[in-house]
């Protein structure tokens, strides 16, 4: 056996595991946390940009609503008038094309 080979990795290796068993553990134990860190912050990155593009289309919509309910508004400013008119002045409306107009006193 004196004139045996052996390979440095697998000296090392046995070695490792035979005597430095703590070591080898927390070396795994900060590669595994490494891993978690950044695919934590890559997720937190990627969820921030969503929110980011959820707020501005939120905006947008917000937008909208608002631009919606003014033209609301102004389209039933003209209906109530035209309520108005023909219910309590008994106003009617007139088409252009009628040829026969009758006038009532």
């Amino acid at each position: 056996m004196a004139g045996e080979r052996h390979g440095l990795v697998g000296v090392i290796g046995r070695d490792l595991i035979r005597n430095a068993k703590i070591p080898l553990v927390l070396l795994v134990a900060v590669i595994i946390s490494a891993v978690s860190v950044v695919t934590v912050a890559h997720k937190t990155r990627l969820l921030i940009a969503e929110k980011e593009r959820s707020a501005i289309d939120f905006d947008s919509l917000d937008i909208e609503w608002r631009n919606l309910l003014l033209e609301e508004n102004a389209l039933g400013d003209h209906s109530r008038v035209e309520n108005i008119a023909t219910e309590t002045l008994h106003m009617q409306h007139v088409d252009p094309a009628q040829e026969n107009i009758v006038i009532t006193q």
